[in-house]
């Protein structure tokens, strides 16, 4: 068991290295993805000069940012430079766009730069620094970008080619239509960011520069699966997930943070099946009716969905999403009115609240978390807490959600000395005093900052985590004030 979770944890590390270097940039990406979708020949308004725009910045532009941002997160500003000098080499060595490559030259530069600065600190003679500190930038940058350009580019194109290749025997056989049995799990292990834009992505965006168009960029980000299950629990379900639904819902289909949903999987995990076939269903649609993005839709928003679809996969990509809310609702109806069919004979007397908290534990069980374990994590520590940050692999969608609630309730009470702030995981400052996670994320928090505070919550909306955390800060303040 602990071998399983040690390997589910490094997968998460992993993938948030991978979305790390993306999420950042998806800015960027997006507007490819525009201008792509309205100019090139296929597009909604096909413009000749426009679309000149398209190749380089798929690929130059886009591997550029994702090299830099992959050697700020290991080295600073000066490893994000060298990382995108050496990210210059895999892209002038090939003609397709080297986004895994620049994954892998941009940390790697960015580790080497910090090494080699840690290894010079305090032996540079005074007056000597920016000289020496310029001189092996350029020089350990130059000798990667040549590295890249001989080695590491021609190394990558390789695999990039085996992969593509892969991809399209799978698709031409129609066995793209079972990637949702391994997409839909690992959405909800949170390494849907890692899946979108680590691997999905890059292999999407050569699709891109040979038809026009993707279904690998539908796989991850189709909002139709998760608003199937969040209307099954709506219609069906009892007590706090039914109310919870409604909002969530709005959160994940049009909002685009698809991360709210992942609570109701775990719940009731038998509702990973209907998660798979309403995928698979989605898939089939994709394949029948020409369904597709052009680049990948981030959040994954109806909105940011249709924005990213060109003119002629449309209606694909339309019956996509409506097939797969359709299979996931009618299938999770059945899962989730067996699950709360017996709250339907509670009466009044505490039953209900009973046999809740009976759930609770076995869940706690099943995950080897013992009564006292879960009192041990639900309790705060009495610490002055002056930054409090709320963290995602990504750090920008569940959490900017989360801490924005954390911040209108810290608002509400008052605590003006109190900062709330959301992160990336792996970007979490060091003056922070006060870490919230999922808890599915917590020990993946714990291993980037062992030295803070972590606290984990199970609801990015709901959670009385947050209430707790206020009171805490209420009361801190007031301790303050008499001793002052």
């Amino acid at each position: 068991m602990s071998d399983t979770k040690g390997f589910s944890r490094n997968l998460q590390k992993f993938g948030a290295v991978l979305s790390g270097m993306v999420i950042p940039n998806i800015g960027a990406f997006m507007a490819f993805g525009i201008i792509a979708a309205l100019f090139i020949e296929t597009g909604w308004i096909p413009n000749a000069d426009l679309a000149n725009l398209t190749t380089p910045l798929l690929q130059t532009l886009l591997p550029l940012l994702i090299g830099y941002t992959g050697g700020e997160m290991f080295g600073g500003k000066r490893g994000a430079v060298c990382g995108a000098v050496a990210t210059m080499g895999v892209i002038v060595g090939s003609d397709i766009p080297m986004f895994l490559a620049a994954m892998i030259v941009g940390p790697l530069s960015g580790f080497i730069m910090k090494k080699i600065d840690a290894a010079l600190d305090g032996r540079i003679k005074s007056g000597f620094e920016m000289l020496v500190n310029n001189f092996t930038l350029a020089i350990i940058g130059g000798v990667l970008c040549c590295v890249s350009y001989k080695l590491i580019g021609p190394g990558v194109a390789a695999i990039n080619a085996v992969l593509s290749a892969g991809i399209q025997f799978i698709m031409d056989r129609g066995m793209i239509i079972f990637a949702p049995v391994i997409v839909e799990p690992a959405k909800v292990l949170f390494l849907n960011n890692a899946l979108d834009h680590g691997i999905l992505g890059p292999l999407g965006y050569q699709q891109v520069k040979t038809q026009g168009f993707s279904i690998l960029f539908l796989l991850v980000t189709n909002p139709g699966t998760g608003l199937g299950l969040l209307l099954a629990y709506w219609k069906f379900a009892k007590g706090e997930m039914k109310d919870s639904a409604p909002g969530n819902i709005i959160i994940h289909f049009f909002g685009g943070i698809h991360e709210v949903y992942f609570p109701y999987v775990l719940a009731q995990p038998l509702t990973l099946i209907p998660m798979i076939l309403g995928g698979m269903s989605a898939v089939a649609s994709y394949l029948l009716f020409q369904g597709g993005c052009i680049a990948t839709p981030s959040p994954g928003s109806i909105f940011a969905v249709l924005a990213m679809t060109p003119e002629k996969c449309m209606i694909g990509t339309i019956i996509g999403v409506v097939v797969s809310t359709v299979v996931s609702f009618l299938l999770n109806s059945l899962v989730v009115k067996h699950a709360y069919k017996d709250f339907d004979e509670m009466t009044e007397d505490g039953q209900y609240e009973a046999l809740k908290a009976q759930k609770d534990a076995m869940k706690a069980e099943s995950k080897g978390i013992s009564g006292s374990d879960q009192n041990e994590k639900r309790q705060i520590a009495h610490s002055v807490v002056r930054k409090v940050v709320v963290a995602c692999d990504a750090g920008m969608g569940s959490s900017a959600m989360a801490a924005a609630n954390l911040k209108k309730k810290v608002k509400e009470a008052g605590l003006t000395q109190i900062t709330v702030i959301h992160s990336a995981i792996s970007k979490i400052p060091d003056d922070a005093d006060l870490i919230l996670t999922h808890e599915e994320l917590t020990p993946t928090a714990k291993a980037a900052q062992s030295d803070k505070e972590h606290i984990s919550f199970d609801n990015y909306l709901n959670s009385p985590v947050f209430d707790e955390v206020v009171e805490r800060l209420k009361k801190q303040e007031a301790e303050r004030g008499e001793s002052h």
